[in-house]
């Protein structure tokens, strides 16, 4: 209302404006119009006055109404900022929740994992016995941790009975405990008996009373192996034992490990059937060259030689040129190297170049008798290796054909072509080692000889040398020059 009647006031302001300058021509209707327009300003003016105090008192409950619609907007920005702390507790609250729920998942996850490994190396740790009794439980304990069924609290609940089952066992074997079972005879019947566990040792006697031994694991079986008693007081104590609980205990300090080691126990003609056909020549060849060694060491050994004596004594002769006694002392020499000087003693007329070309030739004559045959003691160690090589190889090609017709499950099918790739190669190296060894001996004990024949021989030649170097000034001519370039023969 106050607006429109303002816009008309302003409106006749304005054509009483534009009246008053157009003159006083139009002087009384401009009087009017102030009268109007006076009243309606008085009107204006008292409505104004009275929307003031209309204002004026609506104004006193419209404030208490802001007041109290800001009061509620201040509670309601308190119950905002509670609500909105209460969320982020919460929300660090499922936060905390959710990371607690992980970490027992985590603990859950990793006390299954240990009781799984706890059930694994309690398998391995039980006597092979105790299978019978405690294998049902453990494998229970095994499903439970993959079982989809059940949940996480029941899973590891079936999985701790094991560990309550294995402390059980723990308070059983303290003293000793017997059940009823099953082994396996030697004959491979399966066997009905009793078991007594004390500690790791474990005793079974059958229901009939006949066999009575200790139960061991055999390889590649899962049942008990009932290996009886040799002496016949073991056997009685030990079923004493089983049958009254009470009674001298048999105890075996290896746990069967003697046993075992029995078992892999051969004889050298059993190992050396192990090697197969290659172990044929090796043999062969290691016999021939052992008694040709023996052959050459005993000849060797019995060669002769001239004793220093002797040798004093032909030299002396030689220096005093007398002949007849050089060859008589050179006869009664023995062995090769007094042959030598024999010949040597008997050419004493001849010149030094043949004399020691006759010695030369009975040296290697010698040389060549000596080492007859030794030749094959060093092919013997050198080919006793390849033989053995030999062997190794086709051991191996025995075994991978076992390999490819039973696979690689069962060790004892591949022994046989392992055991003959080993045994080849080391009967090879026993053959070629000594071998080795006798043809150095040997061969030193040959040069030995050899270096004494060449010895007298240089000390012969050095004596007839001396010899000759006198007498040649003696026979010369002195007044004929052709003469004493060219001396006449001398026979000492």
């Amino acid at each position: 209302m106050i607006p429109n009647r303002i816009l008309r006031l302003v409106t006749v302001l304005a054509l009483a404006a534009g009246a008053r300058a157009q003159g006083d021509a139009s002087q009384p209707k401009w009087s009017s119009a102030t009268t109007n327009v006076q009243s309606e300003l008085e009107a204006s003016i008292s409505e104004l006055a009275s929307l003031r105090n209309g204002i004026a008192f609506e104004k006193v409950p419209l404030n208490r109404a802001l007041i109290e619609l800001e009061e509620d907007l201040a509670k309601r920005r308190a119950d905002v900022q509670q609500a909105s702390r209460l969320l982020d507790t919460r929300t660090l609250d499922l936060s905390n929740l959710t990371a607690e729920i992980k970490a027992r998942r985590e603990e859950s996850a990793y006390l299954s994992s240990l009781f799984g490994e706890y059930t694994r190396n309690l398998e391995t740790r039980l006597q092979i016995a105790e299978m019978q009794r405690y294998g049902a439980d453990i494998e229970r304990s095994k499903l439970a941790a993959e079982s989809r069924s059940m949940n996480e609290l029941e899973s590891l609940r079936e999985q701790a009975r094991l560990l309550t089952v294995s402390l059980e066992r723990l308070e059983d074997a303290l003293g000793g405990t017997r059940f009823e079972g099953h082994a396996v005879d030697p004959n491979g019947l399966l066997r009905n008996g009793t078991f007594v566990l004390v500690g790791p040792c474990a005793l079974f006697r059958t229901n009939d009373g006949q066999l009575v031994g200790t139960a061991e694991q055999r390889l590649g079986s899962l049942e008990p192996a009932l290996v009886p008693f040799a002496a016949p007081e073991d056997a009685a104590h030990a079923a004493e034992l089983v049958v009254a609980g009470v009674g001298k205990l048999p105890l075996d300090p290896t746990l069967g490990n003697a046993h075992k080691v029995e078992a892999t126990q051969e004889s050298l003609v059993e190992h050396i059937q192990r090697g197969g056909p290659v172990m044929i020549p090796i043999f062969v060849v290691a016999g021939i060259a052992l008694v040709i060694a023996l052959y050459k060491w005993v000849r060797i050994a019995f060669v002769r030689k001239p004793s220093q004596s002797q040798l004093s004594e032909l030299l002396d002769a030689i220096a005093l040129s007398d002949r007849d006694r050089a060859v008589e002392v050179a006869s009664g020499m023995r062995g090769p190297a007094g042959k030598m000087l024999y010949i040597a003693t008997e050419h004493l007329g001849e010149s030094r170049e043949l004399i020691e070309e006759v010695m030369y030739e009975k040296v290697l004559g010698t040389r060549l008798k000596l080492n007859a045959l030794l030749p094959f003691v060093a092919i013997t160690a050198s080919a006793a290796p390849l033989l053995g090589l030999l062997g190794t190889v086709t051991g191996i090609m025995n075994t991978f054909t076992l390999i490819t017709v039973f696979g690689t499950g069962d060790v004892k099918t591949l022994s046989s072509g392992i055991s003959e790739a080993l045994i080849t190669t080391e009967y090879g190296l026993y053959v070629a080692i000594p071998s080795l060894l006798l043809h150095a001996f040997l061969s030193r004990q040959v040069k030995a000889v050899i270096d004494h024949m060449e010895s007298v021989a240089v000390s012969f030649l050095n004596q007839l040398g001396k010899v000759r170097h006198v007498a040649a000034p003696r026979e010369a001519a002195p007044a004929t020059p052709v003469a004493a370039a060219s001396p006449v023969p001398v026979r000492v």
